[in-house]
């Protein structure tokens, strides 16, 4: 991308199809076509999600710690490596 109206552009495409995809689905739906299984009673339901929504937090946090290490040991490494040929 380029400068900071390119980005900025991209931000406001991003931010108002987010808002879109909110209205859409937090819309009422005309009684001829709501269905058994419409938004309300399908699986989404507030607490799963929050349960399942902190389980996959939690999985991405203990990844990013994971690799994280891993890239600090290989750096420290490779900057260990790098000294000794140097000095």
């Amino acid at each position: 991308m380029g400068g900071w109206r390119s980005k900025l552009i991209f931000l406001l495409v991003v931010y108002f199809v987010g808002f879109a995809t909110a209205i859409y689905c937090l819309a009422p739906v005309p009684e001829s076509q709501a269905c058994e299984k419409s938004f309300e009673y399908s699986a989404f339901k507030s607490d799963e999600f929050a349960q399942s929504f902190n389980a996959g937090m939690h999985k991405c946090v203990d990844f990013a710690k994971t690799t994280a290490w891993r890239a600090s040991k290989f750096l420290k490494q490779k900057l260990d490596e790098r000294r000794q040929t140097d000095g």
